[in-house]
């Protein structure tokens, strides 16, 4: 995994107004020395740029928040100001999801060969596949990141839209010694169901996913941000 940061090619602008400066600095400038860059794109244009990074900082936090970022910046090339957006999210997937509903090719936004842990099986490539794509017909309720052994990451999500099993896990577990990951989704009628799954899981039983057919693909609603967070009651171990 790099460790160098990201370069927001901003030499020569400045944010729109205030209140964006000082969103800017509070939620990105003040720890860009600990984030890594994991993927970028910028369009020909240069109005644009879409980042995926890591941030170290988050490890000596609150205990299981979502460690990556993703970043969207909007540059007026004429006035030399900027706005951005931004989202914390648990997965590269989620991540690249959030950008991807904001514009960004997807193929301009997968992680480079080398970055990260790789994908241990081709069950986990589709299933990541399948998240950047159909990842904002969903809303993000929380999610666990254990960055210690065993590395796992727990999200729960709810269908925007009406599905037959609206509330989703997903589960990654990394392999640190071939460096590779799985990611496993569940389906669960009720967020009762999925919370009662989610605590034996963090309890330490091994119990399977139920299986969770693919969402149907359908139209996102007008102005519903993708994987919007919403913290609910489950979360994971204690330390």
């Amino acid at each position: 995994m790099p460790t160098y940061e990201p370069d927001f090619r901003l030499d020569g602008y400045d944010a729109v107004n205030d209140k964006v400066a000082d969103q800017f600095r509070q939620h990105i400038e003040i720890e860009q020395d600990m984030l890594t860059l994991l993927a970028e794109h910028h369009t020909e244009d240069a109005e644009h740029s879409f980042y995926v990074m890591h941030n170290r900082a988050v490890t000596w936090g609150i205990p299981g928040e979502p460690q990556l970022i993703a970043l969207h910046l909007k540059r007026d090339t004429a006035a030399r100001t900027f706005r951005f957006a931004h989202k914390e999210l648990p997965l590269p997937s989620t991540a690249q999801s959030w950008l991807i509903a904001r514009g960004c090719p997807e193929e301009k936004i997968l992680l480079p060969e080398g970055v990260g842990t790789t994908p241990a099986n081709q069950a986990t490539r589709a299933l990541e596949k399948r998240l950047r794509s159909d990842g904002d017909h969903f809303a993000l309720l929380t999610s666990y990141t254990h960055d210690t052994e065993p590395m796992q990451t727990t999200v729960l999500l709810r269908a925007i839209e009406k599905a037959p099993l609206p509330f989703r896990v997903l589960l990654e577990e990394v392999d640190t010694d071939a460096w590779t990951h799985t990611l496993r989704e569940g389906g669960f009628a009720t967020v009762e169901a999925a919370t009662q799954w989610w605590e034996r899981h963090w309890n330490g039983e091994a119990i399977p996913l139920p299986a969770a057919s693919p969402a149907a693909r359908h139209t996102k609603a007008p102005d519903v941000p993708a994987l919007t967070a919403r913290p609910t009651p489950p979360r994971g171990p204690s330390r």
